[in-house]
């Protein structure tokens, strides 16, 4: 699925380090700002402990894990909705990714240069949101224009959609994000999508520590979990250095020993794909057989066929039914002929909602 996450901060607060750490891609990481111009996309592959164990039991020719693209955009300034610094291009790029990682500066250091001279995320987290939300504003008055006089000439669609860019309007011009509005009926829900506003997108706050505040954060990372208290967006910890010198050494072993001497059981930026993956609302299922074992993304929420169509579109089509088996069931008996044999193979039909994690054989006739 072609849905991306992008990564956003001020000017060098570490956001092209982690995204060198995160891809095999190589972007230009210095001690100045604007260092990224053009934004670097990468695809990432997802770490899931699951394709492995399945692999360990199947024995496949291949092994495909599922991915997702991360794109490291140009820091923002003040002014950016007005098109200071490289704000229209940095505003056009975020609305073409679907979720965003922000990255948020929280050590101290003399030797980096910070763009406003001292170091305050809470404060860098706002001017960021305030350049999105005017942004969106504008966008959102744009709308109104064109909608007003059909509403008020009594066009009830006219009046529907007007009423929703009211609400929008009103939590921004409040200095909220637009994500704040709730709306429960599909077409609302439809049409406030097709507005593409730049607070509606889901957020993660990466905030990027020091080596010693890598487990238990400090000062600052508590400032911005206060700070997001109301928001419903969740909070993550790394060390965009110390990644990267984990991601220099060669070996499984190497990188296992580092991680166990600072307290870690795994990557930081293991943790980050599998929250941007799940930030996008995406899940994994899979298909295991002798020539592969291979994830397959899907959104949550999607129906059998839908799923299968990710495969191939003539597998929709011609959809029949699929053949599911839980991924506990499948570890525990080891095999699927195991849990056909032990009754764990349910047949289900167009209806049925893919479970995170299930195990797919699909039936279809074309």
């Amino acid at each position: 699925m072609a849905l991306k996450c992008g990564i956003v901060g001020l000017p060098n607060v570490g956001k092209s380090t982690l995204f060198n750490c995160l891809s095999n891609a190589k972007a230009q990481a210095a001690n100045f700002p604007f260092c990224t111009i053009e934004p670097n996309v990468g695809v990432i592959t997802v770490p899931d402990e699951r394709l492995t164990a399945l692999a360990n039991l199947v024995n496949p020719e291949r092994i495909v894990p599922t991915t997702v693209e991360i794109v490291d955009i140009a820091g923002l300034v003040k002014g950016a909705s007005k098109g200071e610094g490289l704000g229209n291009q940095f505003l056009a790029n975020i609305r073409e990714c679907d979720a965003i990682l922000h990255v948020l500066r929280c050590f101290d250091d003399p030797n980096v240069v910070h763009v406003d001279g001292e170091v305050n995320p809470v404060n860098d987290k706002e001017v960021i949101d305030l350049e999105l939300q005017l942004k969106d504003l504008d966008s959102v008055e744009r709308r109104m224009q064109k909608l007003e006089k059909q509403a008020k000439a009594g066009d009830k669609e006219a009046k529907r959609q007007f009423d929703i860019l009211s609400r929008y309007r009103e939590v921004l011009q409040q200095g909220k994000s637009a994500r704040s509005v709730v709306l429960e009926r599909p077409d609302d829900i439809d049409f406030a999508s097709e507005l593409y506003l730049l607070t509606n997108k889901p957020v993660l706050y990466v905030c990027n520590v020091d080596e010693g505040s890598a487990i238990k954060g400090n000062r600052h990372v508590e400032a911005v979990r206060k700070s997001i208290e109301n928001e419903g967006a969740e909070l993550m910890i790394i060390t965009a250095a110390m990644e990267a010198e984990i991601a220099q050494l060669e070996t499984f072993e190497d990188k296992a020993a580092f991680l166990a001497e600072i307290g870690l059981d795994q990557p930081g930026v293991n943790k980050l794909i599998k929250s941007a993956y799940s930030l996008l609302s995406l899940q994994t299922y899979f298909t295991a057989g002798v020539t592969e074992v291979r994830a397959w993304t899907i959104a949550m929420g999607t129906k059998a066929p839908q799923a299968a169509g990710v495969i191939h579109s003539d597998m929709e089509k011609g959809f029949i039914r699929a053949e599911v088996i839980k991924y506990t069931d499948f570890i525990q008996l080891g095999s699927e002929s195991a849990c056909r044999d032990n009754g764990k193979l349910a047949v289900e039909g167009k209806e049925y909602v893919v479970k995170d994690g299930d195990i797919m054989h699909f039936r279809f006739n074309v």
